[in-house]
């Protein structure tokens, strides 16, 4: 695996937290929960089998027990699922990029059925870097707008709205994009 180039090591010296230790700020996990400041950075991307279900209004745009979770520090994860198991006929690219240190370059795409559309719902690393190739195939939404269910259990966004991450019960936080976590 080559090196990357001294820009992105940079941006992945930034961080301060690693997974290494808990900050102090961080919440105490009930029994059965898991804190996200135990994930570590880089990013572990884990296979996850509890069925994920995505849901447009009354329209199913995926159904899938092959997800892939990115597991990062102080995130919910992100659920990454197949386009095999996505109704990949709504979704179209759209305008706007941005790069992850550790994913790569992303793409965007819009929900489009009839008449109505849902503008940069989701995205996907076609290339990704080394580490995320599981990702090459996979694209993963913004539970904003949606709804978004692990195993029967209703998702809440991760607050701030540029990240994607998808709380479920079984996290604790508190989680980055919360007022007053940009130094996270």
């Amino acid at each position: 695996m080559a090196e990357p180039p001294d820009w992105i090591r940079a941006a992945r010296e930034q961080w301060h937290w690693r997974g290494h230790a808990r900050p102090p700020f961080a919440d105490e996990p009930a029994p059965g929960q898991t804190s996200v400041w135990d994930f570590p950075r880089p990013p572990q991307l884990a296979p996850d089998t509890r069925e994920v279900i995505v849901r447009w209004g009354e329209l199913e745009v995926a159904c899938t027990r092959r997800a892939v979770r990115v597991l990062e520090t102080g995130h919910p994860p992100s659920f990454y699922l197949p386009w095999a198991d996505v109704a990949r006929h709504l979704l179209q690219p759209c305008a706007g990029s941005s790069f992850c240190e550790w994913k790569g370059p992303a793409r965007y795409w819009s929900l489009v059925h009839g008449g109505r559309s849902l503008a940069a719902v989701a995205w996907s690393y076609p290339e990704p870097l080394a580490g995320a190739e599981a990702l090459a195939d996979c694209v993963a939404f913004y539970p904003t707008y949606l709804d978004c269910t692990v195993d029967g259990h209703a998702v809440v966004p991760q607050p701030g709205g540029f990240y994607g991450g998808w709380i479920t019960p079984e996290l604790a936080g508190p989680f980055k994009g919360a007022p007053g976590s940009a130094g996270w």
